[in-house]
Parts: structure tokens; C-alpha cells; sequence
């Protein structure tokens, strides 16, 4: 907006006091230099709405125009500008009172006392009044009878490929979109509620329209075609357009000028049968902004039905009442089984949250529940394995249930390989399997070679890496992947490296962070998970005990037989700790121990001769950066050598 000049603004005679408030008028719209930027020529070349902020908050203080040819004024722009946004705006305030109106005349002649056919006369008076929109609905046989088989594109389909939910988001994913409606209420159910003796403000529960027409793509309309001699029942709705403009952002478009809809009087609408009743609740509010359905299976039809219509209002409401009503295993698994679409919408995301907690908290145990879990479906198995607090010894327990609940629910090979490759797999943290477990994928069958083969480089790659690489790596990727994070073992992993010549021998990494060390006292315990060395199972243990002679609390470590073993044989062992300033490994332990059979373990309480409090110490030079780096070599030998 640039200012007009003080010659044109100022009348012909005027006085040195009039002069003297017009300089100041325009001082006072004046931008002081330090804070003026570029100068917008062209009305693109503002922020959107800048205009029409300019007009609001400058119009009380401007002068009328020169005289002579002046430009378009710019409240014009702002007002067409306006009436483009808002053109399906009504002002309700009419209607609602000649609906009261209606209703009150009703009452005052005794007409809703009695009810009968004059109480639907009213009814269908006050919404025909309000309403300027009239439309056809038309009820079709659900989906099932009327779409083909997506996959074969076939003219009939299978009611066991195919459930609902997942119908929907394959329509999407081809460029098909469906709309539908729902039926509308009898006018009847009004002259019930006058009859028990209603006299309160009328609150009209009107139904709406899902549009229905044919799919506009070409390609698309030969595999999806609406069998319209599958028409059930019709029924003629009287609708407010303003009301369903101003709740539903579908309507919205539907009745501006953005769709050729729009200035049709009359409109023909479809829905399938099983969509009328979350339909008719959703109009509902649309029209009361409230719902009396507390059951969780049909507010997420409602919730759909919201987001199939861009009602945002009553999604938020569904998900408040929802998260509001104690959370069953039922409700858990029927709120993750919501479509893609739906589970991604920023709203849903508490719910979705909620249901996945719940189970972790309930399957966190996972070999405890085994038996239950194997027959939990596909949505709560993934929801389970994204969680890091499992507790599971390892990622190969977990990786051997994985597998297990596959091969229960997916006989089918074929089936059961597209189910690990696109959603399991993802869950499953490969890095911290055991190189025993890695070399047996190699040769699993539920997986395709060029999967495996992936899967595998990348966790031994990972392996090799540093810990601070590994750190960085498993930050850049949390945000779109937990295959890098470490969850809560029972079993702490372990680096082993194996060698089979000249000697059979195996070199053992454990890093503790302080936090995990701290953790250990008064009287905890860390256990690596198994590592295995000339057929026999290892593991190793860290813990917090009392030094029997000095009678303080210390750091031990130790090495045992993982499992009872009969055999005798001999290990020749050394422990090694990194320390600063070298960041090298010094050996703090060797020796030899024979082992006689049962579990036995070999190891050290106090192993670094000092108290607990010395250990953890901020000066401590075996923690580099908060990490406890230590190592076991492992040499097995048999008596005879």
C-alpha cells in the first residue's frame, strides 16, 4: 500500500493547523527507514492474506480516494477475496430461528402432543426450510457383492482376499475415489420422540451424502465400476449446505466452486448398506457436535467415516471419548487395524500410541506369553516388535518366535515371505543377533537370497564398526527405522570373535555404559547372551558383590558354562580392560581352569581391587566416555593336550 502524495491529499484552502494534523496522519503510517525491506510493486509479491490484513487493521484510519481516475480500491480485492473463501458460508442464525419458530408453533397448537402424521408434516417442513440442497440417496449392496477382485480383476469377489479396511486402501492406492453416503434417518423416529413429550429446543439430526459417482480415471473405472442395478433402496435427503460446508472439508469442496456439483440443486448419491449406520452418527454430530455411541467398534467406524470426510471436529471427539474408555486387548488390536491412511493422520497418532503400549505392557514378556501371542494377528505382532523394552534374552529368541508365528499363520511359503520381507523384517534387530544365528539365515528358506544377503552384510557390518559409529549410526536412523537400536535384553550382546585354527579360540567383547554399571549396586547382575567355542556354551557376568575380605562393595567379572555339560575339558582365559590415556587393552587377569561338568564359572569378585565407589568414579580411567570397554580371550583344550 503506498500513501498518496500530501498535494493530492490536502484540500484546495486549509489552515497551518489542518497542514500540521495531515503530516501527522501520514507520519503515522509512515515505516521508519531501518525497518523498511523490499517494496512490494505487485500484489504477488505479498504473503498470502496480507492484503486482506492491511485492509482490516488500516480501513478505520483511511481517507477517501483523490479525485480524478484512482486505482481499484484494495478492500474490494478483500471482500471478493473473502466471499471466494467463505461462499459456502450461511449465516445460520436465520434458519435456526425459523426452525425454533416452527417448533414453538407446533407446541403452542398441541400439535406435538398428539404426534401422527402432522408431526412428520412439521419435521419435513423445518428441514425442507432450512435445507437448499435436495439429495437422491441411493443404498447400494455392500462392497463385497459389488467391486471385483482387485488382484485378478476379476467381476466377482472374494469375500476371504479381501477385508474391508484393506479394500479401502487399495481403492486409493489405484486413483479411485469412491465416495459414499448414508441413508437417511426415518422421519418417523421424530414423531416418537415428540410423542414421549419432547418440548425442548429441536435439535434436527439430519443425514448426508458420501458422493458416488464414476471414478473420473478411465483405466481405473475398467477394474471399478459401480453396479448400479445393486441399488438396495433410495431416499430423498433435504440438506443444509452451509451446516455440512462448515464441518466437513469434503462438502466444503463439494459445494463451493470447486467441484461441478456445486451449483446442482439436485444430487445423486451412493453408499454401501454396512456403511449407514457409522454415516448416520457422523451427520449427526455434524449437525449436534456430539455422539452418544460409547461402544469402541463403532466409534472407529464413525472415526472412518470422519476421515473419509474430512470432519476433523469429530475425530478429535472420537479419539478423546476413546482414550477415555479402559483399553482392552479387543480395542488394542481393532485400533491398530485402522487403514494405513487413517493410523498416519496426525490425530489418530494418541490412539494408535495408547493401543501399543498396552500391549507391550501385557506381551512384554515374550517367551512367557508364546503361547498366547501365537495367535495375536499381524497388527499386534508389529506393534510389539517396535518396542525396545521387550524383554527377551536376545535378539535370536526373539528372531526364532518371529519365524515361528510366521509359519503358524502363513503356511503358504509364498505368502509368508512377502509378510517377513514388507512387515517384519523391519522389527527385527539383525545387528545384535549372534554370527551363529546370522550364518543361519543365510540358509533359511522363509527368505529370498537377495534379502538375506542384504540383512546379513548390514549386521556385520555393524559388528565391526566402533561403538561411537554405531551410536551415530543408529541416531541418524531411529527416526525412520529401529534396525539399529538396542532394545532391553535380559541377555547383554557381546562381540565374539571366533577362530577354529591353529587353535580353538575366541575372543569376546563387553561394553557397559555407567549408566548400566550403576545400575549394578547394591547387589546386581549383568549376563552377556551365549557364545559358543569347541561345542560348548559360554557366557560371561558382570555384577556388584561384597568383597568378602575387605568387605565393601566392588566390581566382579566372571565366565561360565552356559548350560549343564558333562564333559571334561580345559580353557586357558586372560581378561583385559581399555584404559586411558592409550585407549589400549592391559591385561588384568590369566590363567587356566579345568571344567569337570555342571555349571561352574571361573572369575574374578574384585576385579579391579577397589571399592564401588572408586570404580565409579568420574576420574576413573577405564570408563572412555562413559563406556566400560572389556575383553576375554577363551582358548579350549582337551586334557590329553
Amino acid at each position: 500500500m503506498i500513501l498518496r502524495s500530501l498535494l493530492e491529499a490536502a484540500p484546495d484552502t486549509i489552515t497551518r493547523v489542518g497542514l500540521t494534523a495531515i503530516f501527522e496522519d501520514r507520519a503515522h503510517h509512515l515505516v521508519p527507514k531501518e525497518y523498511r525491506r523490499l517494496v512490494a510493486t505487485q500484489s504477488w509479491h505479498c504473503v498470502d492474506d496480507y492484503v486482506t490484513w492491511f485492509y482490516w487493521v488500516s480501513h478505520p484510519l483511511m481517507t477517501p480516494d483523490a479525485p480524478g481516475d484512482p486505482p481499484r480500491p484494495a478492500h474490494e480485492e478483500v471482500l471478493e477475496n473473502q466471499l471466494t473463501d467463505n461462499d459456502h458460508a450461511t449465516d445460520l442464525l436465520s434458519i435456526c430461528q425459523q426452525i425454533l419458530m416452527l417448533g414453538q408453533d407446533a407446541l403452542d397448537i398441541c400439535i406435538i402432543e398428539q404426534g401422527g402424521p402432522e408431526v412428520v408434516a412439521i419435521v419435513e417442513r423445518m428441514i425442507s426450510d432450512a435445507a437448499d440442497r435436495i439429495i437422491q440417496l441411493k443404498i447400494m449392496k455392500d462392497d463385497i457383492e459389488v467391486f471385483p477382485n482387485i488382484k485378478n480383476g476379476s467381476t466377482s469377489a472374494d469375500p476371504t482376499s479381501l477385508d474391508e479396511r484393506r479394500r479401502e486402501d487399495l481403492l486409493k492406492e489405484n486413483g479411485a475415489e469412491l465416495f459414499r453416503v448414508t441413508k437417511a434417518q426415518n422421519f418417523q423416529q421424530y414423531s416418537t420422540e415428540f410423542n414421549g413429550g419432547y418440548t425442548g429446543v429441536i435439535k434436527m439430526s439430519w443425514v448426508i451424502i458420501y458422493i458416488g459417482d464414476e471414478v473420473a480415471n478411465a483405466g481405473v473405472t475398467a477394474n471399478f465400476h459401480m453396479d448400479y442395478s445393486a441399488v438396495v433402496k433410495e431416499k430423498t435427503l433435504y440438506v443444509s449446505s452451509s451446516i455440512l460446508a462448515e464441518k466437513s472439508s469434503f462438502f466444503y469442496k463439494l459445494f463451493s466452486n470447486r467441484m461441478k456439483e456445486s451449483k446442482q440443486a439436485h444430487i445423486t448419491v451412493r453408499i454401501t448398506a454396512s456403511e449407514e449406520a457409522p454415516f448416520m452418527e457422523l451427520l449427526k454430530f455434524m449437525y449436534n457436535d456430539s455422539l452418544y455411541v460409547t461402544s469402541p467398534p463403532r466409534l472407529m467406524d464413525i472415526l472412518m467415516a470422519a476421515d473419509k470426510f474430512g470432519v476433523a471436529s469429530c475425530m478429535r471427539y472420537c479419539i478423546r471419548i476413546l482414550l477415555n474408555i479402559p483399553i482392552t486387548l479387543e480395542a488394542a488390536l481393532l485400533y491398530l487395524d485402522l487403514p494405513h491412511s487413517v493410523l498416519m493422520t496426525e490425530v489418530v497418532w494418541p490412539l494408535a500410541i495408547a493401543a501399543k503400549k498396552y500391549l507391550v505392557a501385557r506381551y512384554k514378556d515374550v517367551i512367557k506369553h508364546q503361547e498366547e501371542l501365537m495367535r495375536l494377528p499381524l497388527a499386534g505382532i508389529m506393534a510389539l516388535l517396535s518396542s525396545d523394552e521387550l524383554q527377551v534374552a536376545s535378539e535370536d529368541v526373539l528372531y526364532d518366535f518371529v519365524l515361528m508365528w510366521a509359519q503358524t499363520q502363513y503356511p503358504s511359503l509364498e505368502e509368508r515371505r512377502e509378510i517377513l520381507r514388507e512387515k517384519l523384517i523391519p522389527f527385527i534387530r539383525f545387528p545384535y543377533m549372534t554370527f551363529r544365528r546370522l550364518k543361519m539365515i543365510r540358509s533359511c528358506n522363509d527368505f529370498e537370497d537377495e534379502v538375506t544377503s542384504k540383512l546379513v552384510l548390514d549386521a556385520l557390518y555393524f559388528k565391526v564398526e566402533g561403538p561411537q559409529q554405531n551410536q551415530m549410526l543408529a541416531a541418524e536412523s531411529a527416526s525412520t527405522s529401529r534396525f539399529f537400536i538396542e532394545r532391553s535384553y535380559k541377555y547383554h550382546p557381546i562381540k565374539v570373535v571366533e577362530f577354529e585354527h591353529p587353535q580353538q579360540q575366541c575372543v569376546v567383547y563387553l561394553d557397559l555404559r555407567r549408566e548400566e554399571c550403576s545400575n549394578l549396586f547394591p547387589s546386581g547382575q549383568v549376563c552377556s547372551r551365549p557364545f559358543h567355542l569347541g561345542g560348548h556354551g559360554f557366557f560371561l557376568s558382570a555384577h556388584c558383590n561384597m568383597d568378602p575380605q575387605s568387605s565393601y562393595h566392588c566390581f566382579g567379572l566372571c565366565f561360565g558354562m552356559y548350560e549343564n555339560d558333562s564333559a571334561n575339558f580345559s580353557v586357558d582365559y586372560e581378561f583385559d580392560v581399555r584404559s586411558r590415556p592409550t585407549l589400549d587393552y592391559i591385561c588384568k587377569f590369566k590363567g587356566n581352569f579345568i571344567f569337570t561338568g555342571g555349571r561352574e564359572a571361573v572369575g574374578f569378585k574384585n576385579f579391579f581391587s577397589a571399592p564401588w565407589t572408586s570404580f565409579m568414579a568420574e576420574d576413573n580411567l577405564y570408563f572412555i566416555n562413559d563406556v566400560l570397554y572389556l575383553k576375554v580371550e577363551i582358548i579350549v583344550r582337551n586334557l590329553q593336550d
